[in-house]
């Protein structure tokens, strides 16, 4: 009998993080100040707490995962791991697909993989309040319901044209006790700088960044918490691979290629960066982050140093950049939509040790309808880019008889997006490919650094 669900149990949620900065070619690239020179530890105390820089610069391939953390994973975690029989028959595939189901976690996605630990060590640091920012919301989700585990308050910049878009997200996080602001706002000087030159901006993350770090930078009591691009972030997100290796172990199965949606990269790293260290060692493994062509940035940005946020708040970051001041269309995939990517991402995607494609809307969306009806989960829009890149793929294997093991993460849910579901299903969604001239003309203004 096949197995089409591999479960692990509470004792095999991972102990350790994976970091893969251990098992990188060449040391990431530091993040810099204004003046070109390396940021230090003091200059990013100011908005975050000490033991999560420490996971930051860290070069050690393990780093503990705490126990107060595990205890809170367990509500959701492991994860399980599954197998697509149905999806395979409607294709007609030779191929073997299976998915790692991130939706089960309270937010309904990966994000509280991170949220968790950010507030922990925040709270065991002496600090009680945090400011973010979310795009789609599941970030906003997870960081409410991780400040709710462990007493903080938080407050959350959600990016405009999302919180009109999606507004039982926002309720979401407003039920987990969090506050939630349509950025930008008239809060800040970042937001009110935006709205004095674009009355009707609907908003991005960069600007949504700026907003938050400006709150968290100006007061004692209040942290910044991010959701993807840094380096901690990504890390605690790899207890989505280490668990699903540990699921194909049980089987006796091994994938060639995996698949994961990619806007700041925490995503992806989650559930490819454990096999990446695999790929290190020799083994033939196939990494493939999948973004909107609608906001290219692994595929059409640059590889530069630019700031994480619109108004220049951040340190300067080695990655691949649409330009900090990029403004994303306003497409369904509201977790896609960032000028940036991880460094560490964007570092192997330079190298060539993973890939990266774009997809349009409306076949992540075909792909996305085609999994609810054969699987029965109806998933986040960002997770269906991952599907549609690995149906691309599937097919592909049906034209050259190919067997291929296929994994890709299901990152969460789309139960609070069905406003955009029914745009599609009404064809009122279109494709939109980002204009060359507007991506050059955002990358004009990439800040100079010697």
């Amino acid at each position: 009998m096949v197995a089409t669900r591999v479960m692990l149990d509470e004792s095999e949620i991972p102990t350790q993080w994976y970091n893969v900065a251990a098992d990188m070619p060449n040391p990431p690239a530091p993040p810099l100040g204004p003046d070109g020179k390396p940021v230090s530890p003091e200059q990013m105390l100011a908005i975050f707490p000490g033991p999560l820089l420490e996971q930051e610069m860290s070069a050690a391939r393990w780093i503990d995962i705490p126990e107060p953390v595990r205890e809170v994973y367990r509500l959701w975690r492991p994860t399980p791991l599954c197998r697509a029989l149905r999806l395979e028959k409607a294709l007609g595939t030779p191929a073997k697909i299976f998915y790692k189901y991130e939706g089960v976690s309270p937010a309904g996605s990966h994000k509280p993989n991170t949220s968790v630990p950010q507030a922990y060590f925040n709270k065991i640091s002496g600090i009680n309040r945090l400011s973010t920012e979310t795009g789609a919301g599941q970030w906003g989700s997870a960081l409410a319901f991780a400040g709710q585990m462990f007493g903080l308050e938080v407050r959350v910049y959600m990016v405009k044209v999302s919180y009109h878009q999606k507004p039982y997200r926002r309720s979401m996080m407003q039920t987990w006790g969090a506050e939630v602001y349509a950025s930008p706002t008239d809060m800040t000087q970042a937001g009110r700088n935006v709205l004095a030159q674009h009355p009707d901006s609907p908003g991005s993350l960069g600007i949504a960044i700026s907003e938050a770090v400006e709150e968290a930078a100006s007061r004692k009591d209040t942290n910044y918490a991010l959701g993807s691009v840094l380096n901690h972030v990504l890390l605690h997100q790899t207890v989505i691979g280490l668990e699903a290796k540990k699921q194909f172990a049980k089987i006796g199965e091994y994938p060639d290629m995996v698949f994961a949606p990619c806007g700041g990269g925490s995503n992806f790293a989650g559930i490819a960066f454990p096999f990446f260290a695999d790929k290190a060692a020799g083994k033939n493994v196939r990494l493939v982050a999948v973004e909107p062509t609608s906001c290219p940035t692994l595929t059409r940005g640059v590889y530069a140093y630019d700031f994480g946020d619109a108004s220049g708040y951040t340190p300067l970051m080695l990655m691949y950049t649409l330009g900090h001041d990029f403004m994303p269309p306003s497409i369904h995939a509201g977790g896609l939509r960032y000028h940036g990517d991880s460094p560490l991402v964007s570092q192997l995607c330079k190298e060539g040790l993973v890939e990266a494609l774009a997809v349009p809307q409306l076949a992540t969306f075909e792909a996305g309808v085609q999994f609810a009806r054969t699987e029965g989960i109806i998933p986040a829009p960002e997770s269906s880019h991952a599907i549609r890149a690995c149906i691309d793929e599937a097919l592909r294997c049906k034209q050259t008889g190919e067997p291929k093991t296929l994994l890709f993460n299901l990152s969460g849910h789309g139960h609070f997006d069905m406003a955009s579901y029914d745009r599609y299903l009404a064809g009122q969604l279109e494709d939109y490919e980002y204009p060359r001239e507007a991506i050059e003309a955002s990358l004009a203004k990439l800040p100079k650094v010697a």
